[in-house]
């Protein structure tokens, strides 16, 4: 075969933040899921879809056009490009959010921008107000990943200020110092409830940095997990008020539509209107776009709702059952999620245990290889020292989730135990031999 030859080289073609780049890691990358597992690793709703469907997990009536049970899935119409504008479910998400518990003023369709999930409108606004090698965001760790990823491939630079502990508040006066400190700071992003903390932010918080006197920037408040929280906690009406507020959400955490990647950004109509021009022209596909228009209205929307106080009443057993397996430390952040921040210990608590990322790390992998139970270990964020993230899953898989975790525990606490005498012994046989 003839050795084809040419002047390129990757390292000189591409772009230097690109090739240093490290991709966000998924919950999937370390251990495939074969269908078998139980996947309490990525916050997905273990409960399934927020729609309507039969006993079969199909929507009732005709699989292709017609009557299926209040969604009209039109296939036939799959030739033609989607909707652009995409008013109609646009007008559903301002139903859903328009609560009135923190404004009298109405959001409308034209405060919206929808996305391919939440990660477009994160990386849209890095476009459209950060020039690259120039411009910086503000991140508080520990907080979701593609902040900074999406920061890197546009090359744009990171001023981390991290969340207190305990607690995983802001840090009103180190944020405020920042943005006073650098105007090249375009965009905070601010994760609330945060991930993996769990926590929600104080309103009064966001409004301090929101009122900061001389920053020109924008405050990204990401709600991916809001709907886990108390009734009326999101803050999506509030930029009516506030014209540097983007409120970021999904339809892939409480709806349980992760699969059909359905986010939406609510700010200004200035905002807005600038993210709609830089999108892709058909950037929501026409089943994408039927399917969130169901699950937002009607009876979808109820199984939705009921979907979620199964979660709720699973994350407060948790919370009461779980620190009862020996070896298991305190919950770190808030309970305002489908997820929980656990500490894992290096031996049981009443035995003076401290938080331990090589045992957690140990429990992480015995539980994912040996007893097919995923979840994730987050012990080398900010804050989470032996720290895992456990999501919330249906009453059965929080059954077998519970049985395991003790097992894994007792096995690893078994084996350090054994380790330790068989050292002791070893020393006390030198001992001997010196005395002889």
């Amino acid at each position: 075969m003839v050795q084809r030859k040419s002047a390129f080289d990757l390292s000189r073609c591409a772009r230097p933040n690109i090739l240093a780049l490290e991709p966000y890691r998924c919950a999937r990358d370390d251990y495939k899921d074969d269908g078998t597992n139980i996947l309490l690793d990525a916050n997905e709703n273990a409960y399934g879809p927020g729609l309507a469907l039969d006993g079969q997990g199909k929507l009732p009536g005709s699989a292709t056009n017609g009557d299926n049970g209040g969604l009209d899935v039109d296939l036939l119409g799959l030739n033609r490009y989607p909707d652009p504008h995409q008013a109609d479910l646009k007008q559903l998400l301002c139903n859903l959010r328009n609560t009135h518990n923190h404004t009298p003023k109405t959001v409308t369709p034209d405060h919206l921008f929808v996305g391919v999930g939440s990660d477009e409108a994160i990386d849209a606004l890095l476009r459209c107000f950060c020039i690259p090698s120039k411009d910086k965001i503000l991140t508080c760790p520990p907080t979701y990943g593609m902040y900074g990823v999406s920061a890197q491939v546009n090359d744009i630079a990171l001023v981390k200020v991290p969340l207190q502990t305990p607690g995983f508040a802001l840090d009103v006066p180190a944020i405020t110092a920042a943005l006073s400190a650098d105007p090249s700071i375009k965009l905070a992003y601010l994760c609330s409830p945060g991930n993996p903390t769990g926590s929600l932010l104080s309103k009064a918080d966001v409004q301090s940095i929101l009122e900061h006197q001389t920053w020109n920037g924008v405050v990204v408040l990401d709600e991916a997990y809001i709907d886990f929280a108390p009734e009326g906690s999101s803050l999506a009406e509030w930029v009516t008020e506030w014209p540097n507020l983007v409120v970021m959400q999904t339809l892939s955490k409480a709806f349980g539509l992760a699969g059909i990647r359905l986010g939406a950004a609510f700010t200004s109509p200035e905002i807005a209107r600038l993210l709609n021009s830089l999108k892709a022209p058909y950037n929501i596909s026409n089943p994408t776009s039927q399917l969130a228009r169901a699950a937002l209205g009607g009876r979808h929307l109820a199984v939705m709702r009921e979907n979620r106080g199964l979660i709720i009443k699973q994350r407060d057993r948790l919370l009461e059952e779980l620190p009862r397996v020996p070896g298991i430390g305190k919950f770190l952040g808030g309970a305002e999620s489908n997820f929980l921040l656990v500490e894992i210990l290096n031996r049981p608590k009443e035995e003076g245990g401290k938080p331990s990322n090589e045992v957690a790390l140990r429990v992480y992998e015995g539980l994912a290889e040996d007893r097919g139970v995923v979840v994730r270990f987050r012990g080398k964020e900010v804050g989470c020292l032996g720290c895992l993230r456990i999501t919330v899953g249906t009453e059965k898989e929080v059954d077998r989730f519970l049985l395991e975790i003790k097992a894994v525990l007792q096995g690893i606490y078994s084996s350090t135990s054994s380790k330790t005498e068989k050292e002791e012994q070893k020393r006390e046989v030198a001992a001997n031999e010196i005395v002889a």
